[in-house]
């Protein structure tokens, strides 16, 4: 496999960073205006760094203009609580993974990769449209498609809890404290809102996180 990796600089894909660190040729991470970019970017960035993978940074500024998503600077406050439906739909920027799968499968047919590589998770599918199973398998069958050659998208966490990949990291010796997560965006994770909780409940026993 040589593959591009969807790189945000939080937990899931930083560990799918050293997962296939072997694989990876390329990061790439995308600023499309959130509240928290500037933060994951810069864990992105140390990640990488120690890795010695080469790491793109890509605007996507229109996304942070036009688009409506209490996620994005332009949008409302971030909701506190738990991560489920109700409480954090209002954080779903449309169409976001399909917008960075096709700019990364590009990228991809452009330095000659083969593969994707897409951190989403279980804890994902009902909230996020575009981090379920049938909307990777329908992007994976896009991208070999319109591709010359072939590029696949591959999510190898899309069956997996965070608990389950936060394990996973631990097995790795990941330092986790180079990670970032808030959706507030914040020096310290708040520790309130709904990805906050998600982190806690998945880091439960070795979390290195600093909370407000």
């Amino acid at each position: 496999m040589n593959a591009i990796l969807i790189y945000s600089g939080g937990l899931d894909s930083t560990t799918l960073l050293y997962e296939y660190k072997d694989d990876i040729r390329l990061a790439v991470t995308f600023d499309y205006g959130s509240k928290h970019n500037a933060r994951e970017i810069a864990c992105a960035k140390e990640n990488c760094a120690l890795l010695g993978i080469p790491h793109l940074i890509i605007p996507l500024d229109f996304i942070g203009k036009y688009f409506r998503s209490d996620l994005l600077i332009s949008g409302g406050e971030i909701p506190e609580g738990s991560y489920d439906d109700e409480n954090m739909r209002s954080t779903v920027v449309p169409f976001r993974n399909g917008i960075m799968l096709a700019v990364a499968a590009g990228l991809a047919e452009s330095r000659d990769l083969d593969t994707v590589l897409l951190a989403n998770h279980s804890g994902d599918h009902a909230i996020y449209p575009d981090c379920r199973p049938e909307f990777v398998d329908a992007f994976d069958k896009a991208t070999a498609a319109g591709t010359y050659n072939g590029v696949r998208i591959v999510s190898p966490y899309c069956n997996l809890t965070k608990r389950d990949i936060a394990l996973q990291g631990r097995s790795l010796g990941i330092d986790y404290s180079k990670t970032y997560s808030c959706y507030k965006g914040g020096q310290k994770h708040c520790g309130l809102c709904g990805t906050c909780q998600e982190r806690k409940e998945a880091l439960a026993g070795f979390d290195p996180t600093e909370y407000e």
